[in-house]
């Protein structure tokens, strides 16, 4: 144990400063486990720390280890693993209601939600909670799993949603989290799969996770607005404000809008077309078991999300591989390896 007791991670202390330091290593209790970190993939939070010095109303306090996406392998067995960003008290109405995600105790990896912040995954070496660690088959790749915790906001999300079996869905804002959403309603039946970006790139990526089709936001659409609607499922996927206005006019009267994407502003809303269209609008926040099931789908290969890497970097190069994952134009997933 103690020669894992300082070991090399990187923190964030505000807007662009960024540093890889050390870390004192938390003591093993009898109900946790010791991983190696192996890989991290960059998120969208990860990004707003680094630029922002937060997210939405919660700024950091002190210096933070950013990483919620990361796998490795437990330290003595050598068994692969993938971990669950999410640490619920286990003992909230909601925990005992099976809502983990509404913790009212929540520790999630690399958030600053809480003060003292919690910790994220970004370290040679992490203690775990025993439930956290999920191991699968070392012969997948660890550029594969790393991928698991954003599936399973995308598997939570059409969980929200009900069947999507000959559904037709329309997915807005196609970023590494909208791509997999669109993988993930293929895989769950939809019949038709439009996903809409201002960006082109992230409109080929979603084409090559299952799109059917795609939407230039720019462009004249309102043809999807005839007759109350054309798209059974929405799932919002930017936070845009025009996104979401986008979504209420096209999604067909009853149907469904799924709110996936953040925005640190309040959004406006055709209150009265919204409710005079009997629309559903649920939120989708982060996920419950689906962690478990997003490893499962990429151990049997039911989804390939590899399309979506566009960078990888050793984890010494953390504020290079942040600038590049801040670039929407040159990025879509960037990854961390920490075996170098």
């Amino acid at each position: 144990m103690m020669k894992h007791s300082k070991v090399p991670c990187i923190k964030v202390s505000g807007a662009h400063q960024i540093q890889i330091t050390t870390t004192e290593l938390d003591q093993i209790s009898a109900n946790e486990k010791l991983v190696k970190i192996t890989r991290g993939g960059i998120c969208g939070s990860d990004i707003h720390y680094y630029q922002e010095g937060g997210i939405g109303n919660f700024s950091l306090k002190h210096p933070m280890i950013l990483g919620h996406e990361v796998v490795g392998y437990l330290d003595k067995e050598k068994q692969a693993v993938a971990l669950n960003p999410s640490k619920p008290c286990l003992q909230c109405k909601y925990c005992l209601e099976g809502k983990s995600n509404q913790c009212l105790n929540m520790r999630f990896f690399g958030s600053a939600m809480l003060t003292p912040h919690v910790d994220g995954g970004f370290a040679k070496y992490i203690v775990v909670r025993d439930d956290q660690v999920i191991p699968y088959d070392p012969q997948i790749s660890s550029k594969v799993m790393v991928f698991a915790e954003p599936l399973a906001v995308a598997i939570h999300a059409i969980n929200q949603a009900g069947s999507l079996i000959g559904k037709k869905v329309l997915i807005t804002g196609a970023g590494p989290i909208g791509s997999l959403v669109v993988a993930a309603c293929k895989q769950a039946g939809a019949v038709e799969i439009i996903a809409s970006d201002i960006q082109e790139s992230c409109r080929q990526s979603a084409v090559k996770m299952g799109a059917t089709s795609t939407i230039k936001p720019l462009e004249d659409n309102t043809h999807y607005f005839q007759n109350k609607g054309y798209f059974d499922v929405t799932f919002e996927a930017s936070g845009s404000n025009e996104a979401i206005n986008f979504a209420i006019d096209a999604t067909k009267a009853t149907g469904t809008i799924i709110q996936i994407g953040m925005s640190k502003n309040n959004v406006s809303i055709p209150l009265t077309k919204f409710l005079a269209k009997e629309i559903t609008y649920k939120g989708a926040f982060r996920f419950t078991e689906e962690f478990n099931i997003a490893v499962r789908w990429l151990e049997l290969g039911l989804i390939d999300p590899l399309p979506l890497l566009s960078h990888e970097f050793p984890y010494q190069e953390a504020e290079k591989a942040l600038q590049i994952a801040s670039d929407k134009n040159v990025a879509i997933k960037v990854q961390l390896n920490f075996e170098e």
